[in-house]
């Protein structure tokens, strides 16, 4: 049976041997993981920089349309409302 680990054990592994403090050797021992693993999830976190980083400016992006988005709905709203105001001002008259 495979041993399966969380992504911040990986990322914590990771992070040691992009620095390059200890040989991955040394690193394996340390950790007890494969050198073949440790070499693979270096490579995964370098690839998944970028998209760390372009991940923020979409949140960004996709919060400012929700805003945009909720301020036109404050608008009909308010629009419809006081169109209903008058409707029943009018029939109470």
């Amino acid at each position: 049976m495979r041993k399966s680990y969380s992504g911040s054990f990986k990322a914590k592994v990771a992070i040691d041997v992009i620095k390059e403090h200890e040989t991955v050797t040394e690193l394996a021992s340390k950790y007890q993981v494969h050198r073949a693993l440790l070499t693979r999830w270096k490579k995964e976190a370098i690839e998944g920089l970028p998209g760390v980083f372009s991940q923020t400016n979409k949140n960004n992006k996709d919060h400012e349309k929700l805003i945009e988005e909720l301020y036109k709905q404050i608008g009909q709203l308010t629009v419809e409302n006081e169109w209903l105001k008058k409707k029943v001002d009018s029939i109470n008259s």
